[in-house]
C-alpha cells in the first residue's frame, strides 16, 4: 500500500476540434514548445513545465461513454469552465505574437491594480488564452 497520497498535479486536458491543429497554433501563437504529438492525432502535448497542458478530441468514445459529452462553446458571450493562462516576461510582445499568428483579440495588455500586465485572446476552439506578466511581489 502505497503511503505517499501528496498529489502533484500533472495535466490539464484541452478538449478541441483538431489535436493536430492546436498543437501547430499554441506552439506558434504562444511560444509553447510540442512534446508530444501521436500517430493518431488524438493526443498532444505541450512542453509547459511541471504541468503538461494537454489536447484531445472533444468528442470520443473513451470519454464520451464513461464521462458524458464535451459541452462546446455555443457563444463568444458566454465562456468555456476553462482559462488558459500563461506568464511572459513581455507580455506586449507576446500578445503581438498570438494574434498575428491567428488568435482572436479579446483585450490588449492592460496594467492592473495587482501589479500584473494581462491582456486577453481566444485560441482557435474559441478558447480564453489569458497572457500575464509574472506577478510582482509586494
Amino acid at each position: 500500500m502505497a503511503t505517499d497520497l501528496k498529489p502533484k498535479y500533472a495535466y490539464t486536458v484541452v478538449y478541441v476540434k483538431d489535436v493536430a491543429k492546436s498543437v501547430e497554433f499554441y506552439g506558434k501563437a504562444f511560444g509553447q514548445p510540442v512534446r508530444r504529438l501521436d500517430d493518431s492525432h488524438r493526443w498532444g502535448e505541450l512542453e509547459s513545465g511541471q504541468t503538461t497542458i494537454a489536447f484531445t478530441p472533444v468528442h470520443q468514445h473513451e470519454t464520451d461513454d464513461l464521462t458524458g459529452e464535451v459541452q462546446e462553446q455555443k457563444s463568444k458571450t458566454i465562456r468555456n469552465q476553462l482559462e488558459v493562462c500563461f506568464a511572459y516576461a513581455d507580455v506586449d510582445a507576446a500578445y503581438k505574437r498570438a494574434v498575428e499568428n491567428g488568435a482572436e483579440a479579446v483585450c490588449p495588455p492592460e496594467d492592473k491594480e495587482w501589479g500584473q500586465r494581462v491582456g486577453y485572446v481566444r485560441d482557435i476552439d474559441g478558447i480564453v488564452v489569458r497572457m500575464g506578466s509574472f506577478v510582482k511581489q509586494r
